[in-house]
């Protein structure tokens, strides 16, 4: 640097606490990067510092990129071409397919969705509701928008996007389901390209629940009400059995 210090790459995965397992098959499955406990909060980190985990990554991620965090992407490459001309490495453009194409909405919904249950049950008004939600700060940290990538999503789930917290410091776009067609649409796309981390237990409770109203939920069957209540307690915050059998099916991370 300009100040004779010695600059370096480094790609960061965060997870949840709770993931640990996932983060793990991860690295395992990668053979490289470090995992760290981050003090303070409930996460882990895995570190990618060595040129050879850099290298892997990018290989792994070029042409993949769906957001303007590919400005940062290519300033990885500049860098590495730099430090080492004879790699030539292209920088690849934004993936441009559908999104029903490959998993990369399922990596996104694995980091940043949230799948919800809201009841409120009174014998004369009655209500349940099965909502996703995806919220995203409308401008990174280099200041480029998210707008275009949340649109596409939105349009994807035949849902819209909104502003919120306009008048705050910290604006941001949401995007939520809000009917049984586009939570159907959210679930044939899981079905084929799931979710590895703690998530997917959430995904399944919130699945069952929307796939009782797919089939003729009724108020009056109390023993419907009583599904998607207990249901409804085991998810997110409030689970405390983890079963992580559907690790079994992860990919392949060799390139």
């Amino acid at each position: 640097s300009s100040k004779g210090k010695l600059n370096y790459p480094s790609i960061q995965i965060v997870f949840h606490l709770k993931d640990l397992p996932l983060a793990l098959l991860i690295q395992k499955n990668l053979r490289l990067g470090s995992l760290i406990r981050k003090k303070g909060v409930n996460a882990y980190i895995l570190y990618f510092n060595s040129h050879e985990g850099i290298l892997k990554l990018v290989k792994l991620l070029n042409g993949n990129m769906r957001t303007p965090k590919i400005n940062s992407f290519y300033n990885l490459i500049d860098w590495l071409n730099n430090k080492n001309p004879e790699l030539n490495l292209t920088k690849l453009p934004l993936n441009s397919k559908s999104l029903s194409e490959d998993a990369w909405l399922s990596g996104m919904i694995e980091s940043d969705g949230h799948f919800t249950v809201r009841s409120t049950i009174t014998e004369k008004y009655p209500k349940i509701e099965c909502k996703f939600e995806l919220t995203q700060r409308q401008k990174d940290h280099l200041g480029f928008s998210n707008e275009l990538f949340l649109l596409n999503i939105a349009k994807f789930l035949n849902t819209s996007l909104k502003n919120i917290r306009e008048k705050t410091s910290n604006p941001q776009y949401r995007l939520r389901t809000t009917n049984l067609e586009s939570n159907l649409i959210l679930i044939n796309y899981l079905d084929k390209y799931p979710l590895f981390g703690s998530k997917f237990l959430d995904y399944n409770n919130w699945k069952e629940i929307v796939d009782l109203f797919r089939t003729g939920f009724k108020y009056s069957n109390k023993d419907n009400v009583n599904k998607v209540l207990a249901l409804k307690s085991e998810m997110n915050d409030n689970r405390t059995i983890f079963i992580w059998d559907h690790l079994n099916k992860f990919y392949n991370l060799d390139y």
